[in-house]
């Protein structure tokens, strides 16, 4: 790597890269078309070349993929060239620059493979209208320069794609202002951002850019520290190393640009655990590595260096997998931790298993991503087979320590997550929450949709009462306050105990250093999951304060999307149900001492949903054990289910009998964490 170009100082990089090339092009318009392209008369081949034009349209046509394929074809092109008519809105980077790109690369791409003059009139449009912007992203630097922390990325990449999909079918002058344009509004911003990351004591502030109609406002004095460790650096990575390698020979700060891209790419791998886990949750995932795997695909390709090494893409693969939980409401629902949202896309999936002959990630792209993203279509090699996966792919415990056990792959099959580990970007206030679907019915949930920013009441569903959490006197663990944005707290839970089998997974975690950041005389919150699959859940809380008595409170929450949870306490005080169209969840309740169980309703804005959960709470004391027998059956099984639960002492007795299940389970509540046995 040239370090001299990497370790360019910001004034030299400001007077000699941006001021020098702002200077050339103003003077001589016509410089970047005078210089011969790289492969003249062909397209760049970013991603693919003229000989793979046939296996990608041949994917268009396999069932897996069609129906994608025709909303692309047939998307409305009226209401898009109406949009960037009439409304298109050049302060507008957030929601108008974003459809802009999109309409772009849908129909550049449309336009090769369909041969579609329709698509290739839009796209050309789309062109001259992501032209007209001023500048490519709403973030400043010093309160002048342009930074490339999403917009401009984005749109480096929907130019370059264009550039090179629409290559023989726009002008010279269109190739020389998009490779213009990628010089003076996509790269250089990009390259201000990564520098910034890297050396944040030279920074002179970052802000937004006033003439953006954006309208919430953070405090970003931190941001280069903060995103530096974050899914919002790898956007900017990708743009720089693809717009410099599309300009590696069009332009003299390319090689610097690219210098420090791979630098990045580098540097970001240890974002990733070594086996392939990803903190930010499973949608940030998403975005991150399709990114990731198109910079070093085109690095690859069209510069000869290989880094397909740098993170574990098989490994990340079965993360994706593993994540996974496949429900009625969502068939490609997910364990959804974090900002996660019901329904990643695997596409990169297909890269992976191109690129490493991997038939798992084959089979997990195919599950969960040939619906909504065109690089499925220019991954996918038929070729390598699907294989599904194996017994022990059941049980895991991430690097990260996320913790997730199912019974199977199905959309009846019982999942049960639980989010232990540190803190991240994009996180919640939820350590030892726990996520349960069984039955194709999510039962015990963790909301979609929290508020992006504290000044918003649905905020709320980022923090630990609006999780199957803890509370301690009604307070959840540690959060930040939201006025830096989403960014990471301080929260650290522990799996203490780790345990899987084909029958039973016995797991715990201790987030205890999580409530001491709000209360220091707390001494224990300990969470211990007993799995009997497919039907039978266990929680087990324990909590210890050193010198004032607390109240403890257990939350479970209800998915409720669409309205149809109802929530009934039974008359005897102790057990509650949850119960869903297909399923319900039937909990007896026993602590070592009185326990009330109750229901309730998070404070949120009906507009953003109503969100009914039940609360088992203790009365005041020092020491504390709840243990919450859960059984999870099918709507209409006729048999009803054998529920015992006993807590006398150190000893918890569990006897249960179901439709899939009979036995018992005892429970030894040492010191350090319980101990189980099972018999069946």
């Amino acid at each position: 790597m040239n370090t001299e170009r990497t370790c360019t100082s910001r004034r030299q990089f400001l007077q000699r890269g941006l001021f020098a090339l702002t200077g050339l092009l103003s003077f001589d318009r016509d410089f970047l078309a005078r210089i011969p392209v790289t492969q003249a008369g062909k397209h760049p081949s970013l991603f693919f070349s003229q000989d793979d034009l046939p296996r990608i349209r041949e994917n268009a046509r396999l069932s897996n993929f069609k129906e994608f394929w025709n909303s692309l074809v047939n998307a409305d092109l009226a209401a898009d060239k109406k949009f960037l008519v009439e409304e298109l809105d050049i302060h507008n980077h957030v929601a108008h620059l974003l459809r802009a790109n999109e309409i772009l690369k849908r129909s550049a791409f449309v336009a090769l493979i369909d041969e579609n003059r329709q698509h290739e009139e839009l796209a050309t449009l789309t062109i001259e209208k992501i032209l007209s912007f001023n500048e490519w992203d709403y973030f400043l630097e010093g309160g002048t320069e342009t930074i490339g922390l999403q917009r401009a990325p984005e749109t480096t990449l929907a130019m370059s794609f264009a550039y090179d999909w629409l290559y023989e079918r726009i002008s010279s002058s269109t190739r020389s202002a998009i490779l213009d344009a990628i010089a003076k509004k996509g790269c250089p911003p990009c390259y201000l951002t990564l520098y910034g990351m890297k050396y944040p004591d030279r920074v002179k502030g970052w802000g937004f850019n006033p003439t953006s109609t954006y309208k919430l406002r953070f405090d970003l004095s931190r941001w280069p520290i903060i995103l530096d460790k974050t899914n919002l650096k790898m956007i900017p990575i990708a743009g720089l190393t693809i717009g410099s390698v599309l300009l590696y020979d069009h332009h003299p700060d390319a090689p610097k640009w690219l210098d420090l891209a791979r630098e990045s790419l580098e540097n970001f791998a240890s974002l990733y655990g070594k086996d392939g886990s990803y903190l930010e949750g499973i949608s940030y995932w998403y975005y991150t590595t399709q990114h990731y795997a198109m910079a070093i695909d085109v690095l690859k390709r069209l510069r000869g260096v290989d880094l397909r090494k740098l993170i574990n893409f098989r490994g990340t693969m079965r993360f994706a997998l593993q994540m996974g939980m496949p429900s009625r409401n969502y068939p490609d629902d997910v364990v959804n931790f974090s900002d996660a949202a019901a329904s990643p896309d695997a596409s990169v999936g297909f890269w992976v298993a191109r690129e490493f002959k991997d038939g798992l990630a084959q089979h997990t792209a195919e599950l969960y991503g040939a619906k909504r993203n065109l690089f499925a279509l220019i991954w996918n090699e038929p070729s390598v087979k699907a294989s599904l996966p194996s017994v022990d792919l059941k049980d895991v415990k991430f690097e990260d320590d996320w913790i997730v056990s199912r019974s199977g792959w199905g959309v009846d099959d019982t999942v049960v997550g639980m989010r232990s580990g540190g803190p991240a970007n994009h996180e919640h206030a939820d350590r030892n929450s726990v996520i349960v679907k069984a039955y194709g019915e999510r039962l015990l949930h963790d909301p979609y949709g929290a508020a992006y920013s504290y000044t918003e009441k649905h905020w709320i569903l980022r923090l630990t009462e609006a999780h199957t959490a803890v509370l301690v006197d009604g307070k959840g663990h540690q959060y930040h306050d939201g006025r830096e944005g989403t960014n990471p707290s301080k929260a650290q839970a522990h799996v203490v105990q780790y345990n899987p089998g084909e029958k039973l997974s016995v797991f715990t975690s201790d987030a205890t250093p999580a409530y001491r950041l709000v209360n220091e005389d707390v001494r224990k919150v300990q969470r211990t999951i007993v799995f009997v699959k497919p039907d039978v859940v266990l929680f087990i809380d324990e909590f210890e304060k050193e010198n004032s008595p607390s109240t403890f409170q257990v939350r479970f929450q209800a998915f409720n999307v669409d309205g149809l949870a109802n929530l009934v306490i039974g008359i005897d005080g102790q057990s509650f149900e949850i119960r869903r169209p297909f399923a319900l969840l039937s909990a007896k309740v026993a602590g070592d001492c009185p326990v009330q169980v109750a229901q309730g309703k998070l404070d949120v804005p009906e507009d953003k949903g109503i969100f009914p959960y039940i609360e088992v709470a203790t009365q005041p004391s020092k020491t504390a054990t709840l243990v919450v027998a859960c059984h999870v059956r099918p709507v209409g099984e006729v048999a009803a289910p054998r529920l015992d639960v006993r807590l006398k002492g150190a000893v918890c007795n569990v006897i249960f009998k179901t439709s899939k299940n009979d036995g018992a389970l005892v429970i030894r509540l040492e010191r350090d964490f319980p101990r189980v046995k099972f018999e069946s």
